[in-house]
């Protein structure tokens, strides 16, 4: 899945009831953060770093300005990084940011400037685009130079050494030529979330509204649903209320609000993949098996669409519209985490307003841990870049205490400020900075705060790492200050009724969630043959489920997917879903080492 501006992926406040959830929404799959003032043995903004400074210089002169090209694939902007964020690293390291984002530019860019054999000086790219760049010499051997750093070097042996190592084919002598970004530092088998990233998730004032009833399966859902329509047909400013809403723009190896909602059943379709689906105990079942996840979803959507329980804007919208109507409270059904930031807030919560988990009794989720090892993408050097060991440096710090409290919450003093506990906890105005864009002080760069975050978005070392300072994760969420904070109504009437503290809690001791090791290693690439062959039938499959949804009656939809069947053979499937297949394999077999080795 693209990384998109989801208001971004990375993590929900407690019950989704607050404050920095749009942290995770900013980024969905990428969790965006900044962090506050100087912490012990930091530099304030507006002081550069002096090439004495034992703690990152190492010697680097900082004298000469330096303009770092970011290829940044998790980008949702592109340009040079201003604002506060913008200011800092120009104040502590003389450096500025020229981002390139192919998620603003598109594709090609990527296929223009590796062409040219220099794609860039720091890179964040896919796995798959490093298995592409390291034969290519395109990126720089980071073995040594790592060795020297203050805080990567400590992460080497168990994240980034077994990382690289996985690229045999490219990298047969082991060297590190990339970090794996948003790296944990929990275990290869905790989830750490207090939501699991997909599961059914409802206002709880309207579906209190019609008595609350059990939901036992997804014909429950759906009849709770209508309900809902009923009672509930617009907001309070005239606008209509749909029970769910449908986007295509995020489609890749199949339509993803399909591929999403599989794993409410235990199935998830891996990155990389087209024609599988895989479960916790690792069975590999194709996209088209009559029994399998992909249809039993389609046929819920389809079922739905018939009620009129499906936004009839659903084939032409993208992203920007639905996250409209998220932010103004149009949708009933949500199943991604992140999407509770755009309406809940604590002001809300305590009215006992706001989007909350509801079981249904036969699902079965699947869940991938915290991402111990990597989400996928990475950080690398180009090997045309200039002054490398200030690049390395720059990173150094972003994973550092200093750096990684500045990109997941701000300013001390501004955003956040010391109990006297010693931990931390946010202000009044670290609460709504974000959605409110709230002014920073000129002494930090001016400008509205959420302008000036900082535009990598990603990190190398994620905010669920823990902060040697306080005791506790970076990501504010789980703070203690702040579960304290979002004790509202909403919580407290939702942890009664499930008798739970969170979702993950509920799920996990009423054996209805499965957590698997999240894997992050090499697939290979596709042969042109294949890679031509999948994208045939890629766009099949998207196009076919879309039709399928909105087919006119059941015989169509039954026809619509026999007729799939059978055209995907013509188009390849055989040889598309051998290599998928071997792919599921490896992710199977990896799991099952990394519980063993745990």
């Amino acid at each position: 899945m693209k990384t998109h501006i989801k208001l971004g992926r990375k993590s929900a406040l407690l019950l989704g009831t607050t404050i920095l959830l749009v942290t995770t929404a900013l980024s969905g799959c990428s969790g965006n953060s900044n962090n506050g003032g100087a912490a012990a043995g930091t530099a304030e903004p507006g002081t550069p770093a002096e090439s004495s400074d034992p703690g990152t210089s190492k010697g680097i002169d900082h004298s000469k300005p330096l303009t770092i090209t970011v290829f940044d694939n998790a980008a949702n902007y592109q340009g040079e990084q201003t604002g506060w964020y913008g200011k800092l690293l120009k104040d502590k390291f003389n450096i500025t940011l020229n981002i390139l984002a192919p998620q603003v530019a598109g594709d090609q860019l990527y296929k223009t400037r590796s062409a040219s054999g220099d794609l860039g000086d720091l890179l964040i790219i896919e796995n798959s685009q490093l298995e592409e760049l390291i034969p290519a010499g395109m990126i720089m051997d980071l073995t040594d130079m790592i060795k020297n750093t203050e805080h990567l070097s400590q992460y080497v042996d168990n994240h980034f050494k077994p990382f690289n190592v996985a690229f045999e084919k490219q990298n047969p002598d082991g060297k590190i030529y990339a970090l794996p970004a948003f790296t944990a530092d929990t275990s290869a088998t905790t989830f750490s979330e207090e939501l699991p990233y997909s599961s059914p998730i409802m206002p709880w004032d309207y579906y209190k509204g019609i008595g609350a009833p059990k939901l036992n399966n997804l014909n429950d859902l759906m009849t709770a649903l209508k309900d809902m329509q009923a009672k509930y047909p617009k907001t309070p400013d005239g606008k209509p209320i749909v029970p769910i809403t449908l986007w295509k723009d995020w489609d890749g190896g199949s339509m993803e609000n399909v591929r999403w909602l599989s794993n409410w059943y235990g199935y998830e379709q891996p990155n990389g993949t087209t024609t599988i689906q895989l479960n916790a105990k690792g069975d590999i079942v194709p996209v088209v098996d009559d029994n399998g996840m992909y249809k039993k979803i389609l046929q819920f959507y389809y079922d739905a669409n018939k009620m009129g329980l499906v936004d009839p804007d659903s084939p032409s919208q993208d992203w920007n519209k639905v996250s409209e109507k998220l932010t103004n409270k149009q949708v009933l059904l949500l199943w991604y985490s992140w999407q509770r930031g755009f309406y809940n807030t604590i002001e809300r919560g305590n009215q006992g307003d706001g989007n909350v988990a509801v079981p249904i009794g036969d699902t079965h989720l699947i869940q991938n841990s915290d991402a111990y090892f990597g989400n996928g993408r990475v950080f690398a050097i180009g090997s045309k870049a200039k002054e490398p060991e200030r690049i390395m440096e720059l990173m150094d710090w972003m994973s550092s205490p200093e750096g990684l409290r500045y990109y997941t919450n701000g300013f001390e003093g501004f955003n956040y400020e010391k109990t006297p506990d010693g931990k931390f906890k946010l202000t009044e105005v670290g609460q709504t900075a974000f959605q409110e864009n709230t002014p920073v002080p000129a002494e930090y760069g001016g400008g509205g705060y959420q302008d000036g975050q900082s535009k990598v978005n990603s990190m190398i070392m994620s905010d669920f790492v823990v902060d040697p300072e306080t005791k506790e994760f970076y990501n504010s969420t789980y703070w203690a200050s702040t579960i304290e904070a979002n004790k509202t109504a909403l919580t407290t009437d939702w942890q009664k009724t499930y008798d739970a503290t969170t979702p993950t809690e509920y799920y996990t001791k009423n054996n209805m969630i499965d957590i698997v090791p999240n894997i992050n290693t090499s697939l290979g690439s596709d042969s042109s043959d294949v890679k031509n062959k999948r994208s045939q039938i890629s766009d099949y499959v998207k196009n076919t489920s879309w039709k399928m949804i909105f087919a006119k009656d059941q015989a169509e939809f039954d026809q619509l997917w026999t007729k799939l069947k059978s055209d995907v053979e013509g188009l390849g499937w055989n040889d598309v879903f051998a290599v998928d297949k071997e792919r599921a394999e490896k992710i199977v077999k990896m799991r099952a080492d990394a519980v063993a080795n745990k």
